[in-house]
């Protein structure tokens, strides 16, 4: 999901915090690899939830072709209010108030949610009853759980000019750079207003196209092998200089490629 970067790249992730400190209730799943914690609002929903963890976490290791390297928890919030005093503690900005189309988040060591079963009511743009886009999101998060347990910034706190790749990403690999993102794209290249640095890539309402296309091609260019080698960096300089690539160059090949895209 969208993000809320701290200086000096505004990021939206959080850091570890006991959640039990809000006075939850709350209930636990114990896996071999992660934690799922909720709260009895999601008892009934809980099996639908595993499912779509468990189908995301093997997709994201198929597409990286291996398993996640440590464990993590998953926190399953019964309500924003919960969500909101997570992000307040871990960004240490007590007035903070979510808005209503973010959802989730998620690093190294933890994934949080506002609980899907209430999006209809305590969000915008996200709707439980898609189950393929509900899917994505939480692969999403997978995604940046993943990639934090590889980084040199496993909170993804300290970066620098990757906030396209972070995002990018995890829009690629989850299956949202869909027809209609590419589309969006591609039109907004036809009238010119395509970025012209990799910064403007994570800025606007096509966010997600832009970042998640120039993931895409960077596959498509140099492989996924550089993805999964670029998992470990947290500057822009150090995943050009691995591509052997500038950042004009790259920007033009992208632009190249999504041209001829069909």
């Amino acid at each position: 999901m969208d993000r809320i970067y701290k200086s000096p790249v505004l990021l939206f992730f959080i850091s570890i915090l006991s959640v039990g400190s809000f006075s939850q209730e709350w209930k636990n799943i114990n896996l071999e690899v992660y934690e799922i914690k909720y709260t009895n609002q999601d008892s009934g929903y809980i099996n639908e939830y595993f499912e779509f963890i468990q189908k995301g976490i093997k997709s994201t290791e198929i597409f990286f072709e291996e398993p996640f390297n440590q464990r993590f928890d998953i926190y399953i919030h019964p309500d924003r209010d919960s969500l909101d005093k997570q992000w307040q503690t871990d960004w240490q900005m007590p007035e903070f108030k979510s808005e209503c189309w973010m959802v989730a988040s998620g690093v190294s060591t933890r994934m949080d949610i506002l609980s899907p079963a209430i999006w209809d009511e305590q969000a915008c743009e996200h709707s439980y009853d898609n189950k393929i886009k509900t899917q994505n999101l939480i692969t999403h998060e997978l995604v940046h759980v993943y990639h934090g347990q590889r980084n040199i910034s496993p909170d993804f706190f300290e970066t620098y000019g990757i906030n396209w790749f972070i995002e990018g990403l995890a829009t690629f690999v989850s299956g949202q750079c869909d027809s209609t993102r590419i589309a969006d794209v591609k039109n907004a290249m036809n009238r010119g207003v395509a970025p012209q640095s990799l910064d403007d890539f994570w800025s606007g309402n096509l966010r997600y196209g832009l970042s998640g296309t120039m993931v895409m091609y960077i596959e498509h260019k140099y492989g996924k092998n550089k993805i999964i080698e670029s998992l470990k960096y947290n500057r822009l300089e150090d995943i050009l200089e691995l591509l052997a690539v500038s950042e004009t160059t790259l920007i033009n090949g992208w632009k190249n490629y999504l041209s001829n895209y069909k």
